[in-house]
């Protein structure tokens, strides 16, 4: 059966938006928007230059919602992005002075810039939605989405995501470089100024939240759920793989596959939906063995990925 006609209508606005600026990448708008209706965050990792940041501000400035934008860099203080207790001389009080954190969507530029005590401010924030401050805990908008980026080839003065952190995160996203046609339209439009900047906000805040809530009604056959413990049991057992993937990525592995169900425009799952997420949610979880370290490791089993999806039996 179909999604209500509204729902989808609403979600191919969406798309069609960020599609009029972000020129010839439909598959990453489209797990982006998955992610999002997921209630997930998403890492895009890619070379300089590639349309990291124009692709987060494009979904951004589709919502009618708070944005902000953190440059994370290596003098940044978990404060500078939670928020503050600040002394009120004529209330004789602290009163809470919330950071960049308090947002809908918030983009998180080079987070692999800052230090792990930064990095770690955001695990509460990403896992629960919350922020605590001196004590007292401090609820965040919904919806809530955190947009990281990095830059793969940088290594001088980078901090490594650590797997507790990595593991918030629903997708990792690589966007490539555009194709020849593609890019002439690029380089075409983007003269005199950022086409990004003129985008107008298409949803609101409200209707993101139906939308997410209506994902939880998409149903998910004892069959898929088994077809995705397989998947996941495999990534523990394989010989290239050191780490396989945890119970957090399996539930990740559901809900994405829930969200992308819903984006095509059915309310019940198929092994192509889990298919279809099953590397963006999976391959920054594994660590491959012939590897010499954790951070080469991280993000680079698509191909095992999508070579156990090909041993896997796909449920009838």
């Amino acid at each position: 059966m179909p999604i209500e006609g509204r729902d989808l209508e609403l979600l191919q606005k969406l798309r069609r938006n960020i599609e009029s600026v972000i020129l010839g990448k439909p598959e990453a708008v489209k797990l982006l928007v998955t992610a999002l209706v997921a209630r997930g965050h998403v890492l895009i990792e890619d070379i300089p230059g590639i349309g990291k940041t124009a692709l987060a501000r494009a979904l951004a400035r589709s919502i009618a919602a708070r944005f902000r934008r953190i440059q994370f860099t290596p003098d940044l203080l978990p404060s500078d992005i939670t928020g503050v207790c600040i002394f009120d001389q004529e209330r004789r009080d602290f009163t809470f002075k919330p950071g960049p954190l308090f947002a809908h969507i918030v983009l998180a530029d080079e987070i692999n810039r800052t230090t792990p005590r930064t990095q770690s401010a955001l695990l509460e924030a990403m896992n629960e939605a919350q922020v605590s401050v001196d004590g007292i805990t401090h609820p965040l908008p919904r919806p809530f989405m955190v947009i990281a980026t990095q830059n793969p080839l940088e290594f001088t003065g980078t901090y490594p995501l650590p797997e507790s952190q990595l593991d918030r995160f629903l997708l990792l996203l690589r966007i490539g470089y555009p194709c020849p046609e593609e890019e002439r339209r690029i380089v075409a439009t983007r003269q005199d100024s950022d086409p990004v900047d003129r985008l107008p906000a298409v949803l609101s805040a409200d209707e993101i939240n139906l939308l997410c809530d209506k994902v939880q009604e998409v149903r998910m056959e004892e069959t898929i759920t088994s077809y995705i413990l397989e998947i996941v049991a495999r990534t523990r057992t394989d010989r290239n793989l050191v780490a396989g993937v945890s119970p957090r990525g399996a539930i990740h592995l559901a809900r994405a596959a829930r969200a992308h169900a819903f984006v095509e425009g059915r309310d019940y799952v198929t092994p192509d939906d889990v298919k279809a997420v099953a590397a963006p949610v999976l391959s920054h979880r594994i660590l491959e063995r012939r590897l010499r370290s954790l951070q080469e490791g991280r993000g680079t089993g698509s191909p095992i990925i999508r070579r156990i999806l090909q041993e896997v039996p796909v449920p009838l």
